[in-house]
Parts: structure tokens; C-alpha cells; sequence
């Protein structure tokens, strides 16, 4: 029986190795290299029937607009450029919520985690799916620059149904280049991302506008790479 464990662990530990090994390479590689296709974008295509529907385009750093890159990081993490990955006092807010609630409801996650689970993982919540999240966060932040995780996530969110970054989301609501955002524009962009494919049909939404509102406000304080 013994020997049975000392198998199943071993086994065990050398999945969690071998998967860890290829984020790493994946990681390596995508330094350099654009990501065509994350984790988020191939879960939609596998699960759509209209993937002619499917909106992306890859785009440098500079040519995205930095009115999009102050509402991102005014909308989703503040503290992006002062954390490495973890903003703990958003995550002991979530824990708190949670253990309230009786389950996940709130993940306290910074930019760089919606990143890797937008590269890596899946949209569901678990303590263990969060434990996978943390690792890959550090490694991704010991690996990559903060201009390099931003521009990656600006190039991989989702901003509506079969939408994905933002030269793609720019071009679909305002019919421009990412590049030639202007303030409010980019400030709507972002207030999106929470809710995309509801946001997508509902602009006017009044939690949404609120948030459009808050994100506004508070561009003029954002520090970005």
C-alpha cells in the first residue's frame, strides 16, 4: 500500500513538473513573440459555431494608445506598477468576502494574474485553480518586464463576444485604430472588461457607466510602463 501512494505521488509530481516545465517555455517564448491565441480565445473558438465571429489583432506597446493603457490600469490595478504580481491587500479584501460568503466569489486578482489566467487557465474559481495562478504569476513577473505583461494583456483580453484586445475592440466600437483612442473612448473601452459580452450590448448600463465615471477620474493618476 505504501509502495501504491509513494507511485500515485510520484506520478502526481512529476505532472505538476512537466506542467510547470511548459509554462515556463511558453513564458520563454511569448517574451519575444506575440500570443495569437490564449487560453480564453481557444475555449471560445472550441465552444462557438461562429468562429468566423472571432475578432483579434495583435499590436506593439506603442501603438496603443496611452489613454488605454492609464484607463486599464485605473480600472483593474492601481498598484500595477508597485506590486510584484500580488496586491495583498486586494486579495486578504477577496479572502474576507469569500469566507463571508461561504465560497469564491472575489479573487483580488492585479493585472498580471488575469493575464496568466487569460494565457493559461480557465474562467472558473477554486482555491487550487487560484494556487496554479500564483505560481505562474511569479514566474511570469520574474521573467517579463511590467511593459511587456501589459502589453500582452492589452493584446488578449476580452473586450465582447468573440472580441480579443484592444486594436480589435477599438476598431469594433469606435471603427479606429488603437492607436487614436482619445480619453473617453479608452476610458469605456475598460470599463468593459469586467463583463464583456454583457457590456457589449448594455454601454448604457448604469453600473457601467458608473464605473466608466470612477475609471475616468482617476486616469490622470495612473503610473504605466
Amino acid at each position: 500500500m505504501k509502495v501504491f501512494f509513494a507511485r500515485i505521488l510520484l506520478i502526481s509530481l512529476s505532472l505538476f513538473l512537466a506542467v510547470q516545465l511548459l509554462v515556463f517555455v511558453c513564458l520563454l517564448w511569448w517574451q519575444h513573440y506575440p500570443v495569437n491565441h490564449s487560453m480564453f480565445m481557444r475555449t471560445y473558438l472550441a465552444n462557438s459555431d461562429r468562429s468566423t465571429e472571432f475578432q483579434h489583432q495583435t499590436v506593439p506597446y506603442s501603438d496603443i494608445s496611452i489613454h488605454m493603457k492609464r484607463a486599464l490600469i485605473a480600472g483593474e490595478d492601481a498598484k500595477f506598477m508597485y506590486h510584484h504580481g500580488f496586491d495583498w491587500d486586494g486579495i486578504r479584501a477577496a479572502l474576507a468576502k469569500n469566507d463571508k460568503k461561504g465560497h469564491v466569489v472575489a479573487g483580488g486578482s492585479t493585472i498580471s494574474q488575469q493575464l496568466v489566467k487569460n494565457l493559461f487557465l480557465s474562467n472558473g474559481r477554486s482555491y487550487i485553480r487560484k494556487g496554479e495562478e500564483a505560481i505562474i504569476t511569479w514566474m511570469m513577473e520574474q521573467m517579463w518586464s511590467k511593459e511587456r505583461i501589459l502589453e500582452v494583456y492589452m493584446n488578449v483580453i476580452e473586450f465582447g463576444d468573440g472580441i480579443y484586445g484592444v486594436e480589435a475592440a477599438s476598431q469594433i466600437y469606435f471603427g479606429k485604430s488603437a492607436s487614436q483612442l482619445n480619453a473617453n473612448e479608452a476610458a469605456k473601452l475598460a470599463g468593459v472588461v469586467p463583463n464583456p459580452r454583457y457590456y457589449q450590448d448594455h454601454l448604457h448600463d448604469r453600473k457601467m457607466l458608473r464605473r466608466v465615471s470612477v475609471i475616468r477620474r482617476y486616469m490622470g493618476y495612473s503610473v504605466i510602463p
